[in-house]
């Protein structure tokens, strides 16, 4: 399983930057494939399960696998034979947090080798998501 990743300076505390980030409500207003969240279940932390509704249509069934705040989330989705994961590690600096991401997606057989083509064609879409959250909440902190 081969994962992809990077680091995106937030302007914001670590606690700030996970509560936004980890909650599947505040997703459609970052993550640019997202029109909609819908059937959240639990509250926020391992175990809750969400639908993404994404612009092409795709409803790829979440669930957040690991949660550690403010340091660590994970979340896998999969939709038909495809799974992809998140981690999100938050580490403090001194202007906010960084927030470091790792992406993969995987699946049997054929899918395997396109999982991987695709998880690297998806790191500057979710660096990109990831900094239009930073943008947020730093206009929020002014």
């Amino acid at each position: 399983m081969h994962t992809v990743g990077g680091t995106v300076p937030f302007p914001v505390p670590a606690e700030v930057a996970f509560d936004y980030l980890v909650d599947p409500a505040n997703r459609p207003q970052w993550q640019s494939s997202l029109a909609a969240v819908e059937d959240v279940t639990g509250q926020v932390g391992v175990g809750q399960t969400w639908t993404d509704v994404t612009r092409p249509g795709l409803r790829p069934a979440m669930r957040t696998t690991s949660y550690d705040r403010p340091r660590q989330w994970s979340e896998d989705g999969t939709w038909k034979a495809v799974t992809a994961a998140l981690d999100l590690e938050f580490v403090p600096t001194g202007t906010g947090c960084d927030v470091r991401f790792r992406f993969r997606i995987t699946g049997p057989g054929p899918v395997r080798g396109i999982g991987l083509l695709a998880s690297y064609a998806s790191v500057l879409p979710v660096r990109a998501d990831l900094r239009k959250a930073a943008q947020i909440l730093g206009s929020r902190s002014r």
